[in-house]
């Protein structure tokens, strides 16, 4: 068996072509067109379709180190990318079981197509589980599907968007639906990502205005609520293990950036570099204390998906509290490295000062601190009795 070399994926120079890229686009306010591209030429897009497929073959792990290291260089391509990553990811963990429902994403993701992620609706906390999206049948298996969907990453490049909506009409309703669409005229993007970071994932909003998926591109209908079905599974465990390694990317960062403060910065008290300094070494070592702890067990819970481990219903605590905890972490170590930092980093010229915005996106993803807590709660304690 080869050793796993991230570099032969993402080589050291174009990392620094897509760094030096991400100041441009978080400034504009635009979407990284170059990196993708880049990206698409190197086989970025089907690292997780198989070989036989004409992908990479990679495992979930060696996809999250990956997104870690290109987190590192710019958080806002990495999780546009993830989004498309997620689909793909999706469709090994079915193809892993013997479903081969989603081939069709991975014959698009070899020809160099874009996925994007449809699923999130403003005041929806039930996300998976439930959707205010109307999906009506067309009486051939197929649904057009009406309602307005948030924080779409990739908005101005994906060919196809995986959607999940309601529908109430059928004789065996209510279903939840699961569809990609194309882009069409009855899907509208909104210009609306003017945020405080992430400003390159493009995030807009999206209403689909009767966006018709033909029966083929239907991939579930299953009962609204929680549910172990292995595409909710799927989608739940590569969404929730990609986020967390898009953060604990950025946290790698601004350790590193931390220690190259620390070690070329001088101290008019005391003639030596702030690396001597005791409450800069412990600052740093609580810092790296702290991101140490995340790539184990991103790598722990990733083979546990690709080696098909049985968690039971301990699986979404797992999952939810690894995304969690990265978040968390990162954003930790982020406020940690400002400080190291000093008051260059407060200028929005210097890379903290992105890393310092960008990581707040984490909080946004589902699942929150709420949704982690109760989850794990459920997992341990029970369901609240009355």
């Amino acid at each position: 068996m080869t050793s796993f070399d991230p570099a032969r994926f993402l080589p050291d120079d174009l990392l620094v072509r897509i760094r030096e890229r991400a100041v441009v686009h978080d400034h504009e306010n635009t979407f990284p067109h170059d990196d993708l591209d880049e990206l698409r030429a190197a086989g970025y897009l089907s690292i997780l379709v198989s070989t036989e497929h004409g992908g990479a073959g990679l495992s979930l792990a060696e996809a999250s180190v990956l997104q870690q290291r290109l987190a590192g260089a710019a958080p806002a391509t990495a999780l546009a990318i993830n989004m498309h990553l997620v689909w793909t990811g999706v469709a090994k963990v079915l193809r892993d079981r013997g479903i081969d429902d989603l081939a069709f994403v991975e014959e698009g993701a070899v020809a160099g197509d874009v996925f994007a992620f449809g699923i999130s609706e403003a005041g929806n906390d039930l996300v998976l589980a439930g959707s205010d999206t109307v999906a009506l049948p067309d009486g051939e298996g197929g649904y057009t599907f009406t309602g307005t969907k948030i924080f779409t990453s990739l908005s101005p490049v994906w060919n196809h968007l995986g959607v999940h909506g309601l529908d109430t009409e059928s004789p065996d309703g209510p279903k939840t639906v699961f569809a990609f669409l194309d882009r069409t005229d009855e899907v509208v993007t909104r210009d609306d990502w003017d945020t405080l970071g992430m400003r390159g994932t493009q995030s807009r909003t999206t209403q689909l205005r009767g966006a018709h998926a033909p029966a083929d591109r239907v991939v579930r209908r299953i009962d609204p609520g929680p549910t172990p079905d292995p595409l909710v599974f799927g989608i739940f465990a590569v969404f929730e293990i990609l986020l967390a390694s898009v953060y604990t990317g950025i946290a790698r960062r601004a350790l590193d950036l931390a220690v190259e403060a620390a070690t070329s910065r001088t101290s008019k008290k005391t003639g030596t570099i702030y690396a001597n300094d005791p409450d800069i070494r412990w600052r740093i070592a609580d810092m790296a204390l702290a991101y140490d702890a995340m790539p184990p067990q991103l790598a722990a819970l990733a083979n546990d998906v690709d080696s098909l481990a049985d968690h039971g219903p301990r699986w979404f605590s797992l999952l939810s509290g690894v995304k969690y905890r990265a978040v968390a972490m990162a954003k930790e170590v982020v406020d940690d490295a400002v400080l190291v930092g000093g008051g260059a980093a407060y200028f929005s010229r210097h890379e903290l000062s992105r890393l310092y915005r960008d990581v707040l996106a984490g909080m946004f993803h589902p699942s929150d601190a709420e949704s982690a807590h109760a989850t794990t709660a459920t997992a341990w304690l029970g369901p609240v009795t009355s």
